[in-house]
């Protein structure tokens, strides 16, 4: 596997604590899965941990070169922890289709937070293409 694309972002966790305040369930349902919600209420840290699931969503829609756009659904990512406490990433939806085509196989994502930001680094695998440097020497073979 190689690495075919990056993409990070930056919330701001007072920004997500309003957005909740002023829009409630109907903000939270749109963008977090109800085990994101779940985990983050298991928390003593919610709104900081929905704003590091927040970025995380972000950057991996930077690094499929898509942004927020279309049919494309904030719950189509879920971020969930595995049983170590590492970040995992399930695509579903439009998203899933996006990195089908794109021969995404898997993301990897990196998420840290304070009290005032939260910060996520996503980076996407793909299958490699062969060695790059053979094929090239073959090219130059045949010339």
């Amino acid at each position: 596997m190689e690495i075919v694309a990056h993409g990070i972002d930056l919330v701001d966790c007072p920004r997500i604590a309003q957005m909740a305040e002023r829009h409630g369930e109907r903000f939270i349902d749109r963008v977090f899965t109800k085990a994101e919600q779940a985990y983050a209420k298991s928390t003593r840290d919610e709104i900081e941990k929905l704003a590091g699931r927040f970025a995380a969503k972000e950057a991996i829609l930077k690094l499929m070169g898509t942004g927020w756009r279309g049919k494309i659904a904030w719950t189509d990512i879920e971020v969930i922890n595995n049983a170590m406490g590492q970040p995992k990433v399930i695509l579903a939806g439009e998203v899933k289709e996006i990195a089908e085509k794109l021969g995404i196989k898997h993301i990897s994502v990196s998420i840290t937070h304070t009290a005032n930001f939260a910060i996520a680094s996503a980076v996407a695998l793909a299958q490699k293409k062969g060695n790059r440097h053979k094929d090239t020497k073959a090219r130059r073979n045949k010339e």
